[in-house]
């Protein structure tokens, strides 16, 4: 087992990783929202990586897992900023991105940070832009009175205890939209998506490839998976998709 390192960045945060292998291109494992770097997905493909000796790293987002600060006081902007504090100070070259949830909006994000790097992304139940449309349009007005009023409201979850959103979580989301514009992803890309997720709805995962432009971006939707992903089938179809990515940029 890889040692627990730390990262601390310009914001001050103090960030939580594993970095193994040295042959690049790096696969940067980004996870969804309360979720940490020990999660199914990320060892599985920490181990895919080691077998290759595949360049690799997964880290905690602050306010998760082994990483400073509380989530409630965290935001989608202050993720992207771990997110792109980790990679420059942790990786070179070029980059292929695997993002889960909200892990697949910080790809996103990622990819107007810093376009030069990203070679390749596959993404598992991609949430780009989760904070307005899913949680602010389905608010009652008692929910968003209470945002104004108490500062935060509690969203009950399929997988874990409550979520606490906070008004902070919703005005920053508002700054880091990604379906509004002009999204260009100039490399290979696969979203993968099942259809018994109840945590983001397949039409997410078409809107995303609507909007995206791009020559190489595919979308596969997978009866029966639900929002985790993460049984052995699944498991073995991301590292499929990974692989693919990497052949596909010509960096594999």
């Amino acid at each position: 087992m890889s040692i627990t390192q730390f990262l601390d960045t310009p914001q001050g945060r103090r960030i939580a990783y594993h970095k193994s292998g040295q042959s690049g291109p790096t696969v940067v494992f980004l996870g969804g929202l309360k979720s940490d770097m020990e999660g199914t997905k990320a060892v599985h493909l920490e181990d895919w990586a080691k077998a290759r000796g595949q360049s690799f790293l997964r880290f905690d987002y602050s306010g998760h897992g082994e990483s400073s600060g509380s989530f409630e006081e965290g935001c989608i902007g202050d993720w992207h900023e771990d997110t792109v504090a980790a990679v420059t100070a942790l990786t070179q070259g070029p980059l292929v991105v695997v993002g889960s949830s909200m892990g697949g909006w910080q790809a996103l994000l990622l990819t107007k940070a810093m376009p030069e790097r990203i070679a390749g992304m596959v993404t598992i139940a991609a949430a780009p832009d989760f904070t307005e449309d899913s949680y602010w349009s389905g608010f009652s007005e008692a929910e968003k009175a209470a945002l104004e009023t108490d500062g935060f409201v509690e969203l009950p979850s399929d997988y874990m205890e409550p979520y606490r959103i906070t008004k902070r979580m919703i005005e920053d989301g508002r700054m880091h939209l990604v379906l509004r514009s002009e999204l260009v992803l100039d490399f290979p890309v696969w979203f993968l998506q099942g259809t018994d997720d109840t945590a983001v709805s397949g039409k997410t995962a078409i809107e995303l490839i609507e909007h995206a432009q791009g020559a190489d971006i595919q979308l596969l939707m997978v009866k029966g998976k639900d929002h985790r992903f993460s049984d052995t089938f699944c498991l073995k179809l991301i590292t499929s998709k990974v692989e693919a990515v990497l052949l596909a940029s010509k960096l594999a």
